[in-house]
């Protein structure tokens, strides 16, 4: 008998599961409900409600680190705990944060606001003004990327009455001054773009309808956003505006104080960061201007006002290598900060403008082997002397939070997270697989020295959008992989910024399959060196890393024993036309354009499931309340699998957002289902 292949290459719009991509259609629900009480009582149960009161447990613990950024003279915090499960919002001063045991002022209860007003809130975001005791909060129903804007006094710690209030959307707002407020928000009749984001910027004025708020600027609904972000670190106040034309590209205006916008004549290809009268910027392509070229991914900087005024002579911060690529720039108390990788390993340099020239120095003090995150400890630029905070960590250590007063004194450790699981006889090593094109990979491997032959591997990977990724201590895969004696394989694929824009665009569009590949020589290549076999391999991947694991699951079913693949993207037909899909584009193609469909469809797993294959079996989980990346992703590519007789499973919570729960417990079960899953069908009889 003929199995129903339906979405086929051959007939690519002929999709009988449309029907799942009503979010809250009954006939959906009804699947989703059948489908979670399946896959709960298939991994559930005692071991699963252990493990999970476990891993809640540790994401619960007081002693945690509470990562802070500083308004005023306060220190902020947003605090979940299984007494505050949806957050305290508090604050702090740095004498008392620097204490084994601070004492917290509470700003907001969030718990307690859910609950008197019966809705599903989280605290999503908090803008706020120098200076001002005014905030704007962003309220988001079970973690949705839609939020609703409300004002709260810092003082009283409530709500303003008839203050700024703004019902659910996508985008935000920030402080023109006390009365006004630059909007950058979906919400209203034609303000929103395909990709669901705000399509205009406008003006809003106290006590002034939202429909009647000036526009001062808009792009067209093909674009994926504009937004404007207020800037007080000038003589005077201004604004920039942006208009992100696609995820890389974007144009920027700047607005003065008396109103009169500026469009800056430069790539739109561009990072850009301004402090006062100066700006550095990292190009995505190369740029030749008045004589010179400058290679992608260089640094340049110079004044804004010489800019302005036809000047084009840069100086180059940052020179790109092969295997160095800079990770960010930020400004701290007028001082340009830098994170660079070499060859995967952090540095950070810091550059200082002046009427001749920037001096350089390098930020010591920090490790330069693991993972090093620094950003600046103040919330506002304008109100920054310089303090910088940072992050260390590594596989087997956990994170520590250190502070360098204006940026040059020798780091003090402000916190240290606790150890959360054994690691003992563990060790962390990096290798490179060779992929199907030649190119080096690189990975992470921790878990017991030597080769065992038939390790229980946890492999995962992103391998998009230009992220890098790091190997953080992970207190999940800690405690009930590596802790319980398994192995964790972290890769480095193309696609993302690891190695700057070159390594960038070798996994994007049609070379998005070069992605997969190199993920797939990863797990041959743990093979070939005797650390297990592909049955014993379990994957997972999330977001983009969803278009990841299911094409691992179609092309490559021979190098894993389970895969998880978690709220993805996974249909390349009609991705565009879900939710924010639109604004993927530039990383994907247009389904709609044949000539870029021609690649889309070698990576649309959805269409390339064939009949009678080996695959692996494969958990599919996402959350009905994903406004980023459309649940029906995940349910489309369940439900056919299933029909098609493979071994598909499906879990979809309520809440969560594009994330794996609103609080810490729910986040918790998520993981742990998925773990329970892949180790049951790796043959692994783990019971701690």
């Amino acid at each position: 008998m003929s199995v129903d292949d339906r979405p086929t290459l051959s007939a690519p719009d002929d999709d009988p599961w449309l029907w799942l991509e009503e979010i809250e259609g009954k006939l959906a629900l009804d699947f989703v409900a059948r489908q979670n009480s399946l896959t709960l009582d298939a991994f559930g149960g005692k071991a699963f409600e252990r493990d999970r009161d476990i891993l809640a447990a540790i994401y619960d613990r007081p002693d945690n680190i509470p990562y802070v950024s500083r308004r005023g003279d306060d220190l902020h915090n947003l605090w979940k705990d299984a007494t505050n499960p949806r957050g305290l919002w508090r604050k702090t001063s740095l004498a008392e944060f620097r204490k084994p045991h601070p004492a917290w002022e509470i700003m907001l209860d969030v718990d307690q606001l859910a609950a008197r007003e019966g809705e599903d809130w989280l605290l999503s975001g908090i803008t706020t003004q120098p200076g001002s005791s005014r905030a704007i909060l962003s309220l988001s129903r079970g973690g949705s990327d839609a939020v609703t804007l409300r004002e709260f006094d810092l003082d009283t710690k409530n709500f303003v009455e008839d203050g700024f209030a703004l019902s659910e959307a996508k985008g935000g707002a920030d402080w023109l001054d006390a009365d006004t407020l630059l909007l950058s928000s979906a919400y209203g009749e034609g303000m929103a773009t395909s990709s669901g984001y705000s399509r205009t910027v406008r003006l809003w004025r106290r006590g002034q309808p939202v429909d009647q708020a000036q526009r001062i600027i808009e792009t067209t609904a093909d674009h994926i956003a504009i937004s404007g972000m207020v800037d007080d670190t000038a003589a005077a106040p201004r604004s920039w505006i942006i208009d992100q034309i696609d995820f890389f590209n974007h144009a920027i205006w700047l607005r003065d104080a008396d109103g009169t916008t500026t469009k800056l004549d430069l790539p739109t290809g561009v990072w850009m960061q301004a402090h006062g009268n100066w700006f550095a910027m990292k190009l995505r392509e190369a740029w030749s201007i008045q004589g010179r070229i400058y290679a992608a991914d260089t640094v340049l900087g110079m004044s804004l006002s010489a800019f302005l005024a036809g000047s084009r002579d840069f100086a180059i911060l940052f020179a790109p290598e092969p295997r160095r690529a800079l990770q960010g720039l930020f400004w701290a108390g007028a001082k340009l900060v830098l994170s660079i990788l070499h060859e995967l390993r952090p540095r950070f340099e810091i550059c200082t403008p002046s009427a001749t020239s920037w001096s350089r120095e390098t930020l010591g003090g920090l490790p330069q082997i693991g993972v090093v995150d620094v950003w600046p400890l103040d919330r506002h630029p304008s109100e920054s002397n310089g303090d910088l905070l940072a992050n260390v960590q590594d596989p087997l250590t956990p994170p520590a939070l250190l502070l360098m007063e204006r940026g040059v004194a020798s780091p003090t450790v402000l916190k240290q997270a606790p150890k959360t699981f054994n690691a003992d006889g563990l060790v962390v090593t990096q290798h490179e697989a060779i992929s199907i094109d030649g190119e080096r990979i690189p990975y992470i491997q921790t878990g017991p020295a030597g080769e065992s032959g038939d390790a229980p591997v946890y492999m995962s990977a992103y391998g998009g959008f230009a992220h890098s990724v790091k190997p953080y201590y992970n207190p999940s895969l800690g405690k009930l992989w590596l802790e319980r004696g398994g192995t964790t394989v972290q890769a480095n694929l193309r696609g993302g910024g690891e190695f700057g824009t070159r390594w960038h665009d070798a996994g994007r569009l049609a070379g998005k399959k070069l992605s997969h590949d190199d993920f797939a020589a990863v797990a041959a290549d743990l093979v070939r060196r005797g650390v297990t076999t592909a049955k014993r391999i379990a994957a997972q991947g999330g977001s983009n890393g969803g278009i990841l694991i299911t094409n691992m699951l179609v092309r490559y079913p021979e190098r894993f024993g389970a895969l998880f693949c978690t709220i993805p993207l996974i249909d390349m037909r009609r991705y565009t036309k879900l939710l924010a899909g639109a604004s993927w584009i530039a990383e994907y193609g247009d389904p709609d354009k044949p000539e870029e469909w021609d690649w889309l469809k070698t990576y649309s797993a959805y269409h390339n499931v064939k009949a009678g294959q080996p695959y692996p079996p494969i958990l599919i989980a996402t959350t009905r309340r994903d406004d980023r990346v459309h649940p029906g992703h995940a349910r489309k590519m369940a439900a056919k699998l299933q029909a098609m007789g493979y071994e598909a499973w499906f879990y979809e919570p309520e809440a969560g957002g594009h994330g794996y729960g609103k609080d810490n417990k729910e986040r918790a079960g998520f993981e742990v289902l998925g773990f329970r899953f892949l180790k049951d069908k790796i043959g692994w009889l783990d019971e701690g």
